[in-house]
């Protein structure tokens, strides 16, 4: 008999059938006469009991042992279950133990700590709460593959290790073959790394954004999906040293159709994760966030409100409300800002465009006052910014005069500035980070528990 799903098995619902299912343990009852097993593989949110019955060859010796967080194999037959709250069950014919667990399994019948499940980066994921995160992230994942490909972008592999700052603030990790402790020095007395694996001082990427247009320059839609990393010394419960970051790319296009196709973006991936995940989103309705599902319902069914930076602080002045961070023409708008102007002024989700220059990075469109880019941010209840993007400057004369005013040092970026000497187009792109989607779509509080290994300062486990 072939093994099945659990999620398979529920789904399909033909009672008096034989199966075979594989899975943990998440918990065991021995009673006199029966042993009921709890078996869960990870495919749904639910698991499956079987019911073992002493007549069982191994029932004294094995399965009279088993306890939560034993691997098993089970095969029987599939029976409609008298128990509450389950529609299923197996009458179990053979039960094999895979692998036992140690009577000093963590992971017993209790509700544990986020701060705690966070030490057992390799146990965590048999919980609810993280398998049912962990299936979220892949359907997130999947619908935004289907998402561009639909629309015909090509998926772009951006490099992790890059020589350049894309976005100008220097929080980046060294990669280095260097000795650290016998680093060959130059004549000032600084690291060599002329010497160094790739001849010069290399990092990790914070974006892929900038070899993005080089190839929507040349294949005109195209996106990235992969790792990103800042070395930002932050602890809170909204940074990752290492996350995941989607980027768009497209040529021929401005901020206007850039918003267009962030509204289509957020609004087709979220209806595909509530259509596949119905479960696992039910779950953290009712235990994590109960306006979850309202609130993601809204993303899909109401228009997104537009406005310019300028309309957003004339509105947080009028406001009334004495922010933490005082408001003014030219600051960046902080969380609390973001969050007043969506959840309490226009009730839905809200785009902010044509930002100060100043508080923006170096490869924005400058628009024609001169004092704003055409920059956009999608902002969005409970979690403020989730997209943040532009169209790009594609003008030489402007991008080498905002690379000199951001101090940056002009010789690295010799090929992007290339690029506007050979057949340049206006072109314009997002980011949006993963994780905070996901975070978004769960209700979770921290952004360290919707990444199956969070890396943060100080702490790199698993």
């Amino acid at each position: 008999m072939a093994k099945e799903r659990i999620k398979d098995l529920l789904e399909r619902g033909v009672a008096d059938t034989d199966v075979t299912v594989e899975g943990w343990l998440r918990t065991v009852r021995h009673s006199k006469n029966v042993s009921f097993l709890d078996i869960s593989d990870g495919s749904c949110m639910a698991g499956i009991q079987a019911v073992a019955a002493p007549e069982l060859d191994n029932y004294e010796t094995e399965i009279g042992k088993l306890t939560t967080g034993c691997c098993v194999r089970v095969a029987g037959r599939l029976v409609e279950s008298p128990g509450k709250g389950q529609s299923y069950e197996i009458q179990a014919g053979r039960v094999e133990v895979v692998g036992y667990a140690d009577e000093d399994y963590p992971l017993q019948k209790k509700r544990h700590s986020f701060e705690f499940l966070r030490t057992l980066g390799h146990l965590r994921m048999r919980t609810n709460t993280f398998g049912a995160v962990m299936r979220v992230r892949n359907a997130a994942a999947q619908a935004i593959h289907r998402f561009f490909q639909e629309r015909g972008f090509i998926h772009l592999h951006a490099p992790i290790i890059t020589l350049s700052d894309c976005e100008g603030a220097g929080e980046m990790f060294r990669v280095s073959a260097l000795d650290p402790e016998q680093a060959p020095r130059t004549e000032s007395g600084g690291v060599d790394y002329s010497q160094d694996f790739f001849g010069k001082e290399a990092r990790l990427t914070v974006s892929g954004q900038l070899e993005a247009e080089i190839a929507a320059l040349a294949l005109t839609n195209v996106y990235t999906f992969g790792p990103t990393f800042r070395s930002e010394n932050s602890n809170t419960s909204r940074h990752l040293a290492e996350f995941w970051m989607v980027e768009p790319e497209m040529a021929f296009c401005d901020i206007q159709g850039n918003m267009d196709l962030a509204e289509a973006f957020l609004k087709g991936v979220t209806r595909d994760v509530l259509e596949q995940c119905d479960d696992d989103m039910g779950f953290f309705n009712q235990r994590i966030d109960d306006t979850v599902l309202e609130t993601l319902t809204n993303i899909v069914e109401q228009p997104f409100e537009r406005m310019t930076y300028s309309e957003a602080v004339n509105i947080l002045q009028g406001s009334g409300r004495s922010f933490e961070y005082p408001v003014s023409w030219g600051v960046n708008l902080q969380s609390e800002h973001e969050r007043y102007i969506v959840e309490e002024h226009v009730g839905r989700p809200v785009m902010v465009i044509d930002y100060p220059k100043e508080i923006k990075a170096f490869y924005m469109y400058l628009n024609d006052d001169e004092r704003t880019v055409a920059a956009l941010d999608v902002l969005v209840p409970k979690i403020g910014e989730i997209i943040g993007g532009s169209q790009r400057e594609h003008r030489m004369a402007q991008l080498r005069q905002r690379i000199r005013e951001c101090g940056l040092p002009e010789e690295e970026y010799w090929w992007y500035l290339e690029l506007r000497r050979y057949g340049t187009a206006p072109h314009a792109g997002f980011g949006l980070g993963f994780e905070r989607l996901i975070q978004f779509m769960t209700g979770l509080g921290n952004i360290r528990d919707v990444i199956p290994f969070p890396r943060v300062p100080g702490f790199a486990e698993f």
